[in-house]
């Protein structure tokens, strides 16, 4: 059986991009590294994977989860870094 460190070796996203994945659309972390592989290949996913973490941290904030949603910022930061499909206008997080 799989786990979530062996996948992390196959897909192009961080333990915690994948987690965000899994939160938003609650499903094992597992499924949503393979959910967020595909994404991440296809030719609109980074949008997706943006609002899904996009999604994350309003419902932290909503939820009065601050540190939740910081950490989560984090990750969003750390996603449009590190995939250049952004164009410069969309590298600010909202």
């Amino acid at each position: 059986m799989l786990s979530l460190v062996d996948c992390l070796g196959l897909c192009d996203l961080t333990e915690e991009e994948i987690l965000s994945i899994a939160e938003h659309e609650h499903i094992p972390d597992v499924i949503a590294a393979e959910m967020g592989d595909y994404l991440v290949h296809s030719p609109d996913g980074v949008p997706m994977i943006k609002r899904i973490i996009l999604d994350d941290i309003e419902a932290a904030v909503q939820n009065g989860q601050e540190e939740h949603a910081q950490q989560l910022r984090r990750v969003l930061k750390h996603f449009i870094a590190t995939h250049p499909e952004f164009t410069p206008e969309e590298r600010e997080p909202a």
